[in-house]
């Protein structure tokens, strides 16, 4: 009989959101209308368990039974369905399955139950098995996913067999080429068989033995393109130009790139010339001529580094400033969700593992044409609707659990990309440079092994991001990809933001590409590795998995044997697994040991060699002047171009894609994504505040990237010049100082071959990059490249995108949205010289003049071009605050409103201030004109043509919103609900001086920061604890821990975030189940009942609130099917906006200080947060006055209109209290404002929530 039980969940028809998208994909994407109904279910399996535990965790664990329908067993289902369940591969990470067994031992801390999680559909209708098996592909990714069966299994738990010994190759020094050759092929190396033969000329004459299994693999990791840059360090022998009219700046490039060489290379005979070095040498002259500063200097390369002065509090303090760019191209084309979390994850520990707090990031993708049917889909690939969802969730997933606030996110469409997809993150960090060591590695020192544990997952990530991809090389990838562990991570950031932990780190890896062999391998030249320490994900991974399995969220750090018990102390109060893995040694040799043997043993100067040194030609292809993509083209008539500009792909809305990231956490974005009072225009660079965690400070960081690949595709030279020029623009457009701009490039080119001409787009496009820098005297210090972004004959376009960086003051920013009604619109005009190159003297003038003008609040608003010209820009900054422009058609011509206008940028001027803009005309002459003017019309006009603003944005809106849906259903109600005056407000008897905050931290929490700040700032203190849940003994102490914090607070607040990555599905049952514990509840009833004490959660703290029963009952109570809950949102993702919510009622201390009937504006940032109660309930809280807060419109009015109402939340509601008012839940984030937060954003953002908390005890 079997030891496991069975439980299904169901979500009830009301909530069934998943369920209803899959019905209408069905029907839009897979053509099968025939489906009348879809049901999906959760499944678990579960062992291990006491009938008791089990009993508590069906109704608090497994299903919530507001929203929930819970089977146990069996479910009930129609004679005609047809039914499939699906579940992950073995040793892919389940964060369902790892969350629940966690939450479990809540319950009983004693228990180790074992969980195993699937997703059931039941298909209702008729379908033929053809469309059935379409449906099962289309649910079931074969990458990480499979088919499984509905019979229970007798057992979950896994009997691993003994992993045999590492092979040996014996033969293998003294092997003949023919038969070398033939291992080399059965090994599905990404090296190449150059490579294979420098191994066995290695082993053959320096350490006369043959080699083992462990040690190939290790060494293919080591020297992958993806790791080592092989492709980019391959030396380019013989360079030769075609013929044609742009041979003259390509050439002449290419020489001014040789003299420099010469000249800083003079009596050096070790560098070559190759790909990295012309990716570098504009950074080296540079430097060389004094205009690289603020580099930070050190062995460590972790990003790219600079030192910024910033005044804290009035005094001056040196902060280092990281930026990074990752590219996760492979593994998202094959699993989106977890290629493109991974990718995020593994930029973010670069700086990271710099010992810098990362705060922001910016994601560029590449995708084919989302819209096109799925019979378009190439064999071997994933429809691009799916690549594209699939992608933005894995990533939106894994920041938004972070908490690392995403400012910019751009999808670029080109048809080439259905090659490979792109995925790029790029990142900013930063910490005070006091607490950051750079030491170097001494013997005897210990490197610890920090964070996650090692599973097959990631085995081969940067062997297979580095191969030759085709239809079949696809079906055996699988293992290549990674899942990421948000919460994990997160730990580790809390850890790393530590100064006192900091200080103890001499340096540093995360483990990204290449696992333990490199991550461990990079830290020292000599060192000693004991595999059977590394903590595993479960047992029967051999010596070479170990090795070299990329599992992510770990780090491996070196510390100074008398600071290891110190540090270990630190991690276990974050709650994270540390083990000593390794000792550094004198001899510079890499010896990997497993199971007592050593099964690694390589000297440092050979794996230093980075394989055999590779050669190749190059033979440069020239662009067809006739095709010139810069030239304006011909228009006949203006509306319908306007019009269909504004439906480009390009141009185009991504509103629906961008609300999935969060915008706001960190309480540091000086910009939100989307501005104005609809929260329409566009940002073109993310703005954030220095993370500074104490004190005053108006330094921000400003990152924008420039890219286009129909440019890049007529002229990759052209195309890497004007990458780096609209990157530069953007960021002057929003009041940046160009002169302080820091680069870092991201190249993305087809796969390079024998063939000369294959080297010419690379080639070409970074002498594009090198004349640029030089030109603008700025210089590139770091960047990213990806060379394999070929699929059979298909190869991508080639991608030099430019991210640039800048530091400036909170008070230079200018939003790009229009401001009045009476304001001139000025372009500003870039000159290019008869190659059509940027003049560069001219366009540093020009933007020099443009800086200045933001500087004395002359330019309130401004847009840098891009390849559809003027057109788009203008609308884009009109649609923000729906206010109408003008252009003067004697002006501007009809072709200049849609030329390409890179480097160019548009301006509307404070018509009070025209004589600031004459005097610069004076000087620049015809590079500026007055083109037009702001008007309070909703409406576009040029010359006679008229475009009704609401016609232009449903036009803008349109394209992609069956790719990513802003709204899913029609109904705008505007909602008659009374506001509650009746009340007065609980009086504390229990009066304090100054307040304490007990601020929970669980696994997935992530806006403890901010929410301590705001409580600081108010004037409370704060006690901030982590739950620690890795063993019994942890529980235990914590809930100690946990009950004392309590008995010392006046207040308890939960904080936002995602509950263990919001699982198992659903918001919060770690806080929930946690605060059940006995010792707890009474705590929480003290603070509450004896000592007048206050309760307040925000989103994920809402959410722990109501499935406590603290709103809407004042006690912890839990919930039965009838309670009030919070479920997902109606459009079945995550939404991050700003929110109109209205005080409706004056009976919550929490609200004293906020005005009753007054709106104001927060961010929301959650994906279920869609309040939900029974009418009976709804009534007796709007009679109570604890309906505390409404989603409104525009106008003040309650609505169902999604637009407003983001959730679907019944009546409008996002807050509540509890009876008397002193506990308090709502959604939206009052926590997250500041000096400068949300610059873009109209209204009053301040509720004074935390200053009422503070005020309640006074």
């Amino acid at each position: 009989m079997s030891k496991v039980k069975r439980v299904y969940v169901e979500k009830q028809a009301p909530y069934a959101v998943k369920a209803k998208e899959l019905k209408e994909e069905f029907a839009s994407f897979l053509g099968i209308k025939t489906v009348t109904g879809v049901r999906v279910l959760v499944r678990y399996d579960i062992e291990n368990l006491s009938d008791d535990t089990y009993q508590k965790s069906l109704n608090t664990v497994f299903s919530e039974p507001p929203v929930d329908t819970l089977y146990e067993e069996e479910f009930p289902y129609g004679e005609s369905d047809r039914i499939f369940s699906v579940e992950y591969l073995p040793g892919q990470f389940d964060q369902r399955a790892d969350s629940a067994e966690q939450c479990v031992r809540f319950l009983n801390e004693n228990e180790t139950p074992v969980i195993k999680t699937a997703m059931t559909y039941v298909i209702e209708g008729t379908v033929t098995d053809e469309q059935f098996e379409s449906i099962k592909s289309f649910c079931i990714n074969p990458v990480d996913s499979r088919e499984t069966g509905m019979v229970k299994p007798e057992t979950l738990v896994t009997v691993f067999d003994e992993p045999a010994d590492v092979k040996i190759f014996d033969g293998f020094k003294d092997m003949a080429e023919a038969e070398l050759k033939e291992l080399y092929e059965s090994l599905n190396l990404a090296m190449t068989f150059k490579d294979f033969l420098h191994i066995q000329n290695y082993f053959k004459n320096e350490e006369n033995r043959d080699p083992s299994m462990t040690e190939i693999r290790v060494l293919d990791t080591y020297w992958s393109d993806h790791c080592r840059h092989t492709t980019f360090q391959t030396e380019l022998k013989d360079v030769t130009f075609e013929e044609g009219f742009y041979n003259k700046p390509i050439v002449d490039t290419y020489n001014n790139y040789m003299a420099d060489r010469e000249v800083l290379y003079k009596g050096r005979d070790d560098k070559f010339v190759c790909l990295m070095d012309i990716a570098l040498l504009a950074m080296k002259k540079l430097k060389k001529e004094g205009k690289l500063d603020d580099q930070e200097e050190s062995e460590e390369i972790n990003a790219c580094s600079i030192v910024v002065p910033v005044e804290v509090d009035g005094k001056t303090e040196e902060w280092l400033v990281n930026f990074k760019n990752e590219t996760h191209n492979h593994p998202t084309e094959i699993e989106p969700f977890g290629g493109a979390a991974t990718c995020l994850g593994g930029a973010i520990r670069d700086p990271l593992s710099g010992r810098t707090y990362v705060y922001q990031a910016m994601r560029v993708t590449g995708a084919a044409d989302p819209t096109k049917s799925v019979k378009e889909t190439l064999a071997g690939k994933l429809p691009q609707k799916k690549l594209v969802r699939g992608a933005a969730d894995g990533y939106s997933s894994y920041g938004n659990q972070i908490g690392l606030a995403t400012g910019l996110v751009k999808e670029i469409y080109h048809p080439n990309y259905v090659a490979k997809r792109m995925e790029i993150g790029a990142v900013m960090g930063a910490a005070p440079r006091r607490a950051v060591k750079r030491e170097t590695s001494d013997p005897g020192d210990i490197i610890i092994l920090l964070g996650g544990r090692t599973g097959r997952d990631g085995c081969g990530g940067a062997t297979g991001s580095s191969k030759v991809h085709t239809e079949k090389s696809i079906e055996t990838c699988g293992a290549e990809v990674q899942k990421g562990n948000a919460p994990t991570e997160r730990k580790i950031q809390r850890l790393f933001r530590r100064e006192e932990v900091s200080k103890l780190i001499k340096k540093c890896n995360d483990f990204g590409a290449g696992g333990v062999s490199v991550a461990i391998g990079e830290l020292a030249a000599g060192l000693d590795i004991n595999l059977d320490m590394v903590p595993k994900k479960y047992a029967g991974l051999d010596g070479t998995e170990i090795s070299i399995s990329e599992s992510q969220e770990r780090m491996a750090v070196v510390i100074d044997p008398k600071d290891v018990a110190e540090f270990m102390k630190y991690a276990a109060e974050e709650n994270l697994e540390a083990v000593e893995v390794a000792v550094v040694k004198e001899d510079p040799r890499m010896t990997l040991k497993w199971r007592g043997k050593v099964i690694v043993d390589l000297a440092r100067s050979f794996i230093d060699t980075n394989g055999a040194h590779q050669e190749a030609s190059v033979a440069v292809e020239m662009p067809v002047k006739e095709d010139n993509y810069l030239v304006a083209k011909e228009v006949t008539d203006v509306k319908k171009q306007w019009i269909d500009t504004l439906s480009d792909l390009n141009v185009c809305s991504q509103k629906g894609l961008v609300e999935m990231f969060d915008g706001s956490i960190g309480a540091g974005s000086v910009f939100m994504p989307h501005g104005g009072k609809y929260q329409l225009t566009e940002t073109q660079s993310m703005v954030a505040k220095l993370p500074v965690l104490n004190g005053k400070c108006d330094t921000v960081t400003m990152m924008s990237y420039g890219f286009d690949p129909y440019l890049s595709t007529w002229s990759p030279y052209h195309g890497s010049i004007y990458a780096v020029v609209e990157s530069v623009a953007k960021i002057v457009a929003n009041g940046g100082d160009f002169k302080k701009i820091r680069f870092t490039f991201q190249e993305y080119f087809r796969r390079m071959s024998e063939d000369p001409k294959r080297w010419s787009q690379p080639f070409a496009a970074l002498l594009g990059a090198y004349d640029a820098q030089l030109g603008f005297g700025l210089p590139s210090i770091g960047g990213k490249d990806s060379m394999s972004g070929t699929f059979n004959d298909i190869d991508v376009p080639p991608t030099l995108v430019s991210f640039a960086v800048d530091v400036a003051k909170e008070g230079e920013i200018v939003t790009p949205e229009l401001k009045k009604a009476g304001n001139k619109l000025v372009k500003f005009t870039i000159e290019k010289d008869e190659f059509d190159k940027p003049v560069y003297a001219q366009v540093m003038k020009l933007y020099e003049a443009i800086h200045s003008l933001a500087v004395n609040k002359t330019m309130v608003a401004a847009y840098a071009l891009d390849a559809k010209g003027m057109a788009a820009a203008i609308s884009k900054m009109s649609f923000g605050n729906k206010l109408g422009f003008a252009i003067c058609d004697s002006c501007v011509s009809k072709e200049e409103l849609f030329a390409p206008g890179f480097g160019n940028i548009v301006a509307e001027i404070d018509a009070t201030k025209m004589a600031e803009l004459e005097a610069v005309m004076a000087e620049l002459g015809d590079a500026v004109k007055v083109i037009g003017s702001v008007t309070e019309e909703e409406t576009i006009k040029y010359g006679d043509m008229v475009i009704t603003m609401d016609d232009a944005i449903a036009t803008w809106e349109a394209p992609l919103e069956k790719v990513f849906p802003t709204r899913v259903t029609d109904d705008k109600t505007v909602l008659d609900t009374p506001i509650y005056t009746g009340g007065s407000v609980y009086v504390c008897k229990n009066k304090v001086a100054r307040p304490t905050v007990f601020i929970p931290v669980f696994p997935g929490t992530n806006c403890e920061y901010d929410s301590a700040k705001a409580f600081e700032r108010a004037g409370a203190d704060t006690i901030v604890k982590v739950f620690k849940n890795l063993n019994a003994d942890d529980i235990r102490e914590s809930v100690k821990v946990f009950e004392e914090s309590i008995a010392k607070s006046q207040i308890i607040m939960f904080p936002g975030g995602f509950s263990a990555g919001d699982e198992p599905d659903g918001s919060a049952k770690f806080f929930a189940t946690a605060f059940r514990n006995e010792k707890m509840k009474e705590a929480v009833h003290k603070l509450l009942n004896e000592r007048d004490g206050l309760a307040l959660g925000i989103c994920n703290g809402f959410q722990a609130l109501i499935k406590l029963g603290l709103v809407p009952n004042g006690q912890i109570t839990g919930q039965d099917a009838n309670s009030p809950t919070l479920t997902y949102n109606t459009i079945n993702r995550h939404i991050s906006k700003m929110v109109n919510t209205k005080v409706v009622s004056n009976k919550s201390p929490w609200l004293q200080l906020a005005e009753v009937g007054k709106t104001y504006t927060s961010p929301a940032s959650h994906g279920e947060g869609r309040f939900v109660a029974p009418k009976e309930w709804l009534d007796k809280l709007f009679a109570n006055g604890q309906v505390a807060t409404q989603y409104v419109d525009m106008n003040g009015n309650p609505t169902m209109d999604e637009e407003w109402n983001v959730n679907g939340s019944y009546c409008a509601i996002e807050g509540i209290t509890s009876p008397d008012g002193r506990c308090f839940g709502k959604m939206a984030h009052a926590e997250r404002r500041g000096d400068a937060v949300a610059m873009n954003i109209y209204g009053d953002q301040d509720l004074k929530i935390f200053e009422s908390g503070v005020k309640y005890f006074s």
